[in-house]
């Protein structure tokens, strides 16, 4: 399968880290800044190893990141995913609003008929 060489590597990561509506709830919770990760099991509705297993998802992703005080580990938004995310989207965007290819590489996926 052919990638999207127009949209920053990695990128596919970050969009399969969006696809959980638990992952998007902890990342709606950080949008308001660090949080401890007791908060954030205590809001978000689920036990611990499953939270676990979304932070680190989001972890592996590159869109959070973690501070570790002791025991306890502050989850915060990776503001550089975050611009990743919007650059690819604005890559597309601008291609669909043009009604073009992303790009010129003959290589990527949008070249593909």
């Amino acid at each position: 399968m052919q990638t999207m060489n127009c949209c920053p590597k990695g990128t596919d990561r970050l969009f399969h880290a969006l696809g959980d509506e638990k992952r998007l709830a902890i990342l709606a919770r950080l949008t308001g800044g660090e949080r401890c990760v007791c908060e954030l099991s205590d809001e978000a509705g689920v036990g611990q190893s499953l939270l676990s297993f979304h932070l680190r998802v989001l972890k592996d992703a590159g869109l959070v990141q973690v501070r570790r005080v002791g025991r306890w580990g502050f989850y915060s938004l990776d503001v550089r995913a975050v611009n990743q995310l919007q650059e690819c989207l604005g890559i597309l965007g601008a291609a669909v609003d043009q009604r073009t290819r992303c790009c010129t590489d003959p290589t990527c996926a949008c070249s593909v008929q």
